[in-house]
């Protein structure tokens, strides 16, 4: 069962600037054919769109595990907990990051969960999250 479920989406403006690839597409392809530009510029908007969405990773907590992107935590291996945002959750990412730390971080996502790992036999000491809502993922692994 899932107790919480966000998608890092990138935010909508990024979307929009992805629409600069059609003009700057054009500008290299109409000399040579306008339809071939057209084309192109068409398919490599399509093309970022797509990598744009399919890029974007799930954070999961369920009753069994903490899913980060492809990566799963169990929850017998889920410490400590904290959650950060605004200054704080920069300097987690930046000058207090241990670089043992498995990181998962979207620059458009401002918080960040920091969840420790206790399991002895990974060397990992902890995982730093990129997410929207902290405070929600820590109740939700705190449960």
């Amino acid at each position: 069962m899932t107790v919480y479920r966000e998608r890092l989406w990138a935010p909508p403006t990024l979307y929009l600037a992805t629409a600069l690839v059609i003009p700057a597409s054009l500008l290299v392809f109409l000399p040579i054919n306008t339809t071939v530009g057209v084309v192109v510029a068409i398919s490599m908007e399509l093309a970022v769109l797509v990598m744009l969405w399919l890029l974007a990773p799930i954070v999961e907590v369920t009753e069994d595990e903490f899913r980060a992107g492809r990566a799963h935590l169990p929850r017998s291996a889920v410490g400590a907990v904290q959650g950060y945002d605004g200054s704080a959750a920069t300097r987690e990412r930046g000058p207090t990051l241990d670089a043992r730390a498995w990181t998962l971080f979207r620059g458009y996502v401002h918080g960040v969960v920091k969840v420790e790992v206790a399991d002895a036999q990974d060397p990992t000491p902890y995982w730093l999250v990129s997410v929207r809502h902290p405070d929600q993922v820590v109740a939700a692994l705190g449960r």
